[in-house]
């Protein structure tokens, strides 16, 4: 089965969406077949892939999945990355909350959706609303863990206070198995001192929980969404690029028996063989 991690943070503005987008293509161009689930009603993941709002009302989006209407293996659609895939969203996911509050089992629709596709994937990333409402929640409680994009200013570890109450509560009653994937550092300027103190802050608190990778502030990073590409395919060379793909290979590093095991039983899927029966090696 897929690793699914929500990327989440109720602020707003602290590169959480370019963090959902850039990781999952640097994930992708590893060979890892990726799904970016686009969760929050903006919209702005959906837009910085370039796919536009007309083909997601013709196809459908995340909200239909959520809500019952269709299946999530609908409206998945291509990138221009062969691993990777996005689950696009539009306006309409603002009124899923309002509509899912009578709901039974209201916080696990969407961990119901992602389980019809989840064992095509070797990772699905969740961009969570900038809001620790119903939706945010039910990511949480569909994700195996959480990535906390964390701007290097102020005020950043209050709002991180407020995420991880958040999260204990989750794992007391919804999501027990849920686990943290890591705090990464975005938008670091080292010529700030203020920079430089929350990154010294933050790694003496969190530790080993905070990846080494920091995502600087760069140009060329707030430009590629856009055009409707990641950085990847829009500046290669770009600081950011070098660090996004950084930060996908201390994934990529953390998660090595998950992926072994996802690919196994694919490997198996195809070749029709049981999950009783171990793959021959040679």
């Amino acid at each position: 089965m897929g690793k699914v991690i929500a990327i989440a943070n109720q602020k707003g503005g602290v590169g959480k969406t370019t963090t959902t987008v850039n990781l999952a293509a640097s994930l992708a161009v590893a060979e890892q077949r990726t799904l970016v689930l686009d969760f929050d009603p903006q919209g702005n993941a959906t837009s910085a892939f370039g796919i536009d709002r007309p083909t997601v009302h013709e196809r459908g989006s995340v909200y239909q999945a959520l809500i019952g209407q269709l299946p999530l293996s609908k409206v998945i659609q291509p990138t221009e990355m062969e691993c990777l895939f996005v689950a696009p969203a539009t306006g309409d996911l603002a009124g899923a909350e309002i509509e899912l509050v009578g709901a039974f089992a209201r916080e696990g629709k969407l961990k119901s959706a992602i389980m019809e596709i989840k064992d095509q994937y070797d990772f699905i990333l969740i961009d969570c609303p900038p809001s620790l409402g119903l939706l945010t929640v039910n990511a949480l409680t569909a994700a195996n863990s959480f990535l906390v994009p964390l701007q290097c200013e102020y005020f950043a570890l209050e709002g991180l206070s407020q995420l991880l109450h958040t999260v204990s509560l989750i794992r007391q009653s919804l999501n027990p198995a849920l686990t943290e994937e890591g705090i990464v550092l975005t938008m670091y300027d080292s010529r700030n001192n203020l920079a430089n103190e929350v990154v010294k802050e933050v790694r003496t608190h969190f530790g080993d929980q905070v990846f080494v990778s920091v995502i600087p502030r760069n140009v060329r990073l707030s430009e590629c969404s856009s055009f409707g590409k990641p950085i990847l395919l829009y500046d290669i060379d770009s600081k950011g690029c070098l660090a996004y793909l950084n930060l996908a290979k201390e994934v990529l590093a953390k998660n090595q028996n998950q992926i072994a095991i996802s690919q196994e039983q694919r490997n198996a899927a195809r070749l029709g063989v049981g999950r009783e029966t171990r793959i021959p090696t040679h």
